[in-house]
């Protein structure tokens, strides 16, 4: 056993263990708040999209240093100071909205989270459901059309300013007051967020995929591009036809049926039920004993 703590002491006597103050906890504390923070931001950006697919190139990258693949390295170091300033244009919407963010936060209540302990059930209620099936086929009985974006978890700040501020509860004849034609804010896209409309006649980025059919306009193009660079659900009604489509994750489905949008929004909707009354009523029971033995 003496033999056993003698080497132990020799081994561990030449390690230098650094001391640690009171500065370094705060220090390392601060580190760890603004890391947090910068990944619950990129994770509700389209940043996040973006983000993954650099770390795929860092993987690459890895293995061509592993493997001594010295033309592709060369060709990085090279590049190195313009991959940078790529990745700055990459992100530069979203820099720019984290700053302008920065100043509007209340800083304790970002360190010091009261409410976060409430856990979101849904993302919008069943009510905004049948109100938005209810207002698309509507529309599209008398072909009047319709471009509606669902916020998910990315979200859709930089295309809600580019419309109109709305900022009303979502019902069935808002949505038609809005598109029906010769009114201020029939052109461009409703945007959606939770059970309120947020905004209206915003922009949207049009999609390059040359599958599309040919005899789609606009519209179409438009929901499936901003599904493209974000997670949102797009809901179109055809000016031409009537037909209802929806767009998700860069594919448009077409003709789909009121069963099948409500199965779509209802899966968006992300719903669920935590039944905790019986934790609650624990918790409950072990304050009043606590509140008994102390009597």
């Amino acid at each position: 056993m003496q033999n056993i703590t003698d080497i132990l002491d020799r081994y561990l006597s030449h390690i230098n263990m650094p001391s640690v103050n009171f500065i370094d906890i705060i220090e390392i504390i601060l580190i760890s708040f603004f890391v947090y923070q910068f990944m619950v931001w990129i994770k509700s950006t389209r940043a996040y999209t973006v983000l993954k697919g650099l770390l795929i190139i860092v993987v690459f990258l890895l293995i061509a240093y592993i493997f001594k693949m010295t033309t592709i390295l060369w060709i990085v170091s090279n590049l190195a100071s313009a991959l940078i300033t790529a990745v700055v244009v990459i992100f530069q919407p979203e820099l720019r909205k984290v700053v302008e963010q920065l100043g509007q936060k209340r800083i304790m209540a970002a360190i010091i989270p009261f409410d976060s302990g409430r856990e979101v059930k849904e993302r919008f209620t069943d009510k905004t459901v049948n109100e938005l099936v209810r207002a698309c086929f509507d529309m599209g009985e008398v072909k009047t059309g319709a471009l509606i974006v669902i916020e998910q978890e990315i979200r859709l700040d930089e295309y809600i300013r580019t419309g109109i501020n709305v900022d009303a509860v979502l019902s069935s004849q808002l949505l038609i007051n809005i598109f029906e034609h010769n009114t201020p804010l029939h052109d461009g896209a409703v945007i959606v967020r939770g059970n309120r409309v947020v905004a209206a006649t915003c922009y949207l980025p049009l999609s390059d995929n040359m599958e599309l059919s040919k005899q789609l306009g606009t519209r179409h193009r438009a929901g499936v591009g901003i599904s493209e660079v974000t997670d949102s659900v797009t809901i179109i009604v055809s000016e031409e036809t009537g037909q209802i489509s929806v767009a998700q994750d860069g594919r448009l489905m077409r003709a789909i049926t009121s069963s099948d949008l409500r199965d779509i929004l209802e899966k968006a909707q992300n719903k669920k039920v935590v039944d905790n009354s019986k934790l609650r009523q624990l918790l409950k029971g072990r304050v009043k004993h606590e509140g008994k033995t102390d009597k």
